[in-house]
């Protein structure tokens, strides 16, 4: 699988329950929109699944441990702590992921709206990412067409691709989520961050040693 892209397009390999992720991500929006570049760069969205990589979903504990310190990083991305019940909290992000290579089909830029609209829906809205009603009404929330990507999902059309994606995320290509590639042929990942764990994952927390939001604008305009 090619993971440098053409000009005017950055590949991003991530997954949704990663709250460096949703940072990243939602940098890259804002920046390309502060930058005037909506119509000259896209965001081409590919699965990390850290569940397959890992051999679990990931724990509640982990995500939970993660919001307040990432949100203090960037709070504009949006976040809560888990609000609904227990039983709802997601088990799985292969839906979700699966239904954002789906969108493709509709272009790459419903492929971002559908992207970041999962993201907000788990991190800042509580709700069942897993669900696949749950993402058929973000789909229609964030204005593509849900039924194109109900079909999708009954159908598997986007699932090749996902395990395609999971194959390249499980060697030494991509380092974590999110890692950047850009069409210079350099990858960044993480970018900005410095991090470090205080404890064992779901037990700690995250330790930021330094962070450049600035970072972002620079890879975009690299990325032209």
């Amino acid at each position: 699988m090619d993971v440098t892209p053409p000009k005017g397009v950055v590949i991003v390999f991530s997954d949704i329950w990663c709250s460096f992720a949703h940072i990243t991500i939602h940098r890259l929006h804002e920046a390309r929109k502060r930058l005037g570049l909506e119509d000259e760069i896209r965001f081409d969205h590919r699965a990390f699944p850290l569940e397959l990589l890992n051999n679990a979903p990931s724990p509640r504990t982990g995500t939970d441990s993660e919001v307040g310190r990432m949100a203090s990083v960037e709070p504009g991305a949006g976040w809560q702590l888990w609000q609904d019940k227990d039983w709802l909290y997601p088990s799985s992000t292969l839906p979700a992921l699966e239904a954002v290579q789906a969108a493709k089909e509709q272009g790459l830029d419903a492929s971002e709206k559908l992207d970041l609209g999962l993201r907000k829906a788990f991190w800042a809205q509580s709700r069942c990412i897993t669900n696949q009603r749950v993402i058929l009404d973000v789909a229609a929330e964030v204005g593509i067409d849900a039924g194109h990507i109900e079909a999708s999902l009954n159908d598997g059309r986007a699932r090749t691709a996902l395990s395609e994606q999971a194959a390249v995320s499980a060697t030494d290509v991509v380092n974590c989520s999110p890692h950047l590639f850009l069409p210079d042929g350099t990858d960044h990942a993480n970018p900005g961050i410095e991090v470090g764990w205080q404890g064992d994952y779901g037990v700690g927390w995250p330790v930021i040693g330094g962070d450049d939001p600035s970072v972002v604008d620079e890879l975009l305009k690299r990325s032209l």
